[in-house]
């Protein structure tokens, strides 16, 4: 098979010493039954919280300790195009076998559950894993429906003040929840200036990357403006992480619908 990125994995049995190096497709492993397999994950891996303390730290996920990945003798690495750099990649491919997922999509994701469902051996709990997700954002999307449509801005980062903007898995979040990204028109994670934002009804600022807190609400200046803080970990991680947020997304729709 080939990962997200077109490279070919050659995985002949299930792999029993995996290392991750992303925290959602971290938590991903574990809820699809592979935690004893795990032998290394970054510091920011921080799903399960027993993690940290039971399974080998190799670094972030921008720089690793490759000494440390190599002594733990892995037979399958767990990159992300977004996260890990090419050079780290390419790294990490002298060591072991490395796939690379690409999720900017819903259907990035699902087809990311279904693959580690095929090199697990862990199909039917993977199908069930997207048939659950699916089920759950289908109804969320039902709450909207009847709703006017709202502008969101969402400010992943401070000095320089960064947005999500399209071609990101929060934006794809935004649409699956019936919002529209005020800055759509845009790529990626565009540079912004708040004396000149777009018109928007919600300004979102993320608990993470930047860790945003409502002391940051100072910076608007335009007090009609409706600001949150929303959970970060809930727009930007894929895999499993997707069939725990339902009921933080229902509560904030209906917040916002208030």
């Amino acid at each position: 098979m080939n990962d997200q990125l077109g490279n070919p994995i050659h995985i002949k049995q299930i792999p029993k010493r995996i290392i991750s190096l992303v925290p959602s497709q971290t938590e991903l492993v574990v809820d699809l039954g592979m935690r004893k397999s795990l032998v290394g994950i970054t510091k920011f891996c921080v799903h399960p919280k027993s993690l940290k303390s039971e399974v080998e730290m190799v670094g972030g996920t921008k720089s690793v300790h490759l000494d440390k990945i190599e002594a733990l003798q892995p037979d399958l690495i767990l990159c992300n195009k977004e996260e890990n750099t090419p050079e780290m990649v390419k790294a990490l491919q002298q060591i072991a076998e490395v796939h690379v997922a690409d999720v900017t999509t819903f259907s990035d994701a699902y087809q990311l559950i279904s693959d580690y469902g095929k090199i697990f051996q862990q199909q039917e709990k993977a199908e069930e894993l997207v048939a659950d997700i699916q089920n759950q954002f289908t109804e969320l999307r039902a709450i909207q429906q009847s709703k006017q449509e709202q502008k969101v801005t969402y400010f992943i980062w401070k000095n320089p003040w960064m947005v999500a903007a399209n071609h990101t898995f929060i934006n794809s979040v935004l649409n699956e929840l019936g919002l529209k990204n005020a800055f759509a028109h845009l790529e990626r994670y565009p540079e912004v200036d708040l004396q000149n934002l777009p018109e928007t009804d919600w300004i979102f600022l993320s608990s993470e990357p930047f860790p945003f807190k409502k002391d940051d609400f100072s910076a608007f200046v335009d007090k009609r403006l409706k600001l949150e803080v929303v959970d970060g970990e809930s727009f930007s991680w894929f895999g499993s992480r997707m069939k725990k947020t339902f009921p933080y997304f229902k509560e904030l729709l209906e917040k916002l619908n208030s």
